[in-house]
């Protein structure tokens, strides 16, 4: 697994429509992972949680729009994308499915490229590096189709890990990253690092970003991580 992959989670009861996702999910880049019902998917989430769920309405036990619920619900996975999958096209089924806190509605059956847009535009909202897009932080810009990044208009020089490093922390300012959590996004969950190699990581990135003056934008939040900002 490339380390950066956009993860997406399959829930759908459906063997042959599972593996159907599954495969075109890969092939476009994405990581990812499937659960066969609705308490599957709950454990998925808690164990790995991924950028976007597609999740199937129509499933024995935990219905699909159970899983939105508690999903919703919880504040640690109440921002992650869900796409509902259902065979109802009434209105008020579609409605229902918004009102759970389903971020988009595709009727069944759908075209596997729709369904594919719909993941992209999901993506765009919570890792916009992942889909090409520019992303700016005060005077830095970062280019993620290019692999540009400037500062104060100054081109920076950053190496692979580094201008991953800086997308994670770009694509939400603010936020607190644990040393685990940037293992998991950075490096990707298969291979195996020390959580001292981001330290070292995030010298050489903060290196960068001072090297033509400039305050440094990353933050050490005592005891639990890094911030930008």
């Amino acid at each position: 697994m490339a380390a950066g992959q956009p993860h997406v989670l399959i829930v759908e009861d459906e063997p042959a429509q599972r593996e159907v996702l599954a495969y075109n999910l890969s092939a476009e880049g994405f990581r990812t992972t499937t659960a066969a019902n609705g308490e599957d998917a709950l454990l998925a989430v808690s164990e790995d949680q991924p950028d976007v769920i597609v999740l199937d309405w129509m499933m024995p036990n935990l219905s699909g729009i159970e899983v939105c619920r508690q999903l919703k619900l919880r504040a640690e996975t109440r921002a992650i994308p869900i796409i509902m999958l259902s065979a109802r096209s009434e209105e008020v089924d579609k409605v229902r499915g918004l009102e759970t806190g389903a971020d988009d509605y595709v009727v069944k059956p759908y075209s596997v490229s729709e369904l594919m847009a719909r993941v992209r535009t999901q993506l765009r909202r919570v890792r916009p590096s992942t889909v090409g897009q520019v992303l700016a932080y005060d005077d830095i810009i970062l280019d993620a189709e290019t692999h540009r990044v400037t500062r104060s208009d100054q081109p920076l020089k950053l190496g692979p890990t580094e201008f991953r490093l800086l997308s994670t922390f770009m694509e939400k300012p603010g936020r607190v990253w644990s040393r685990d959590q940037l293992l998991d996004r950075v490096w990707g969950r298969d291979i195996y690092v020390d959580t001292r190699t981001v330290d070292v990581h995030v010298g050489r990135l903060r290196k960068v970003l001072t090297q033509h003056g400039g305050d440094d934008p990353v933050r050490t939040v005592r005891g639990a991580g890094y911030s930008l900002g």
